[in-house]
């Protein structure tokens, strides 16, 4: 049943988004589709209280109890992300926005760029370790928590990914081949003194 409701967040997280989007732009009801939008965060806490009350009634943590704590933790860091990198790309297409800003390639711009990526990945893995230990404790030490624990590894191996990832941007920036391409201006040469001929 939790992984039924996993896939059923997921696909109603589309829906949502992209009704509250053709409501704003095709619509032309701001209003309305931003309501529509503030139910995104809905589908977490049905998920989060349906999976409590699953383990409430007994029935042995596995992989799904933890994949909806990932699914939630992810939601949660990447959500608000995704609704505004899709919400950019529409009002460009359908009602004249601006051209969606591109991130820099280059320089410690990049780099930049390449650590607010990871600080939404590691909130998001942060945020799906604190549920996750939170059902171990709520599981007690009257059922298997091994499969949770499993999935807090791999959201420390996120993390970890991340910070190499970024850090590698910041203590290796990448430069642009343009500039190392430009030929730098040569230093102008004194004028020599003109000679004196005797007359």
């Amino acid at each position: 049943m939790i992984a039924v409701l996993i896939v059923l967040c997921e696909v109603a997280f589309w829906v949502l988004l992209a009704a509250g989007l053709a409501l704003r732009y095709l619509a032309k009801k701001p209003r309305l589709g931003a309501a529509v939008l503030l139910c995104e965060p809905l589908l977490e806490v049905v998920l989060l209280v349906v999976t409590a009350i699953d383990l409430k009634n007994g029935t042995p943590p596995d992989w799904k109890h933890g994949l909806a704590a990932v699914y939630i933790g992810f939601t949660v860091g990447l959500g608000h992300s995704t609704i505004r990198w899709v919400d950019a790309r529409v009002a460009h297409r359908f009602a004249g926005g601006p051209p969606p800003v591109k991130p820099p390639k280059y320089g410690m711009a990049r780099a930049a760029h390449e650590w607010r990526v990871a600080a939404r990945w590691i909130v998001a893995a942060v945020t799906a370790l604190a549920l996750l230990q939170l059902a171990i404790w709520y599981v007690g030490g009257n059922g298997d928590a091994s499969t949770l624990q499993g999935w807090q590894q791999k959201m420390l191996l996120v993390i970890g990914i991340n910070v190499v990832i970024a850090g590698s941007y910041t203590l290796f920036p990448k430069t642009d081949p343009r500039a190392e391409a430009e030929p730098k201006p040569e230093a102008e040469s004194e004028p020599k003194p003109e000679s004196k001929t005797l007359s």
